[in-house]
């Protein structure tokens, strides 16, 4: 349940909203928006309240119950239940993968993140957006580590509603045989063939680099 009056919330589709009109317990309910931004409402019936503030949705109640006649002076009051429009998916490898709605306006990339616990160890640097812009798709694939690492901060991006966020899991080098220590491990940022060796404990007695091969897909 979000808060009640959160701050420069704009109303989207599949928000659920408390109507509640004072003195007149008939007309209080709760309702959802719809994919064109309208709701259904007793005695108006549809009324467009789709990017409007939670104020200029009670006005917009308020005047078509005023010009329908159907109440002089109505005192309309909404109460937000659910903002399902500006909820972010953030899935893959976090911590805590799930929808979180936001909270304020210019949220980022990196506050989502953190938002959902941040990224887990097995989680890989390349972070992948996707949602919707001005009615078009976008995808974006973004370095989260080069961003900070190399000051590169424009990258990080103000998110929508709808967007989801996807952390794939770091690629993985396998090494085997004449190694101390065979198995897989993380593909770390700049690794050299050698420091890939090391990860495996290095050669054992029987083991040569020259006998050494690299087999990729």
């Amino acid at each position: 349940s979000a808060q009640d009056r959160p701050s420069e919330y704009r109303l989207g589709a599949g928000d659920s909203i408390r109507v509640h009109v004072f003195q007149n317990p008939d007309l209080t309910m709760e309702t959802r928006v719809s994919d064109s931004g309208a709701i259904s409402y007793p005695l108006v019936g549809s009324v467009k309240v789709g990017g409007m503030s939670l104020f200029e949705a009670e006005q917009a109640i308020a005047k078509a119950l005023r010009d329908g006649n159907f109440i002089r002076q109505p005192q309309v009051n909404i109460v937000l239940v659910q903002n399902r429009s500006s909820q972010v998916s953030v899935l893959g490898a976090v911590a805590r993968p799930g929808r979180y709605p936001l909270e304020t306006l210019n949220t980022r990339l990196s506050e989502m993140l953190a938002i959902a616990g941040g990224v887990s160890p097995t989680g890989g640097d390349v972070i992948i957006v996707t949602g919707t812009r001005k009615a078009q798709s976008i995808r974006r694939e973004i370095d989260i580590a080069g961003m900070f690492l190399e000051n590169r901060l424009q990258e990080d991006m103000v998110v929508a509603g709808g967007d989801a966020i996807y952390v794939p899991t770091q690629p993985m080098f396998y090494i085997y045989g004449q190694v101390q220590r065979p198995g897989s491990y993380r593909v770390e940022r700049g690794m050299s063939m050698r420091q890939a060796l090391a990860q495996g404990g290095g050669l054992t007695p029987r083991g040569t680099e020259r006998g050494l091969r690299v087999f990729r897909r």
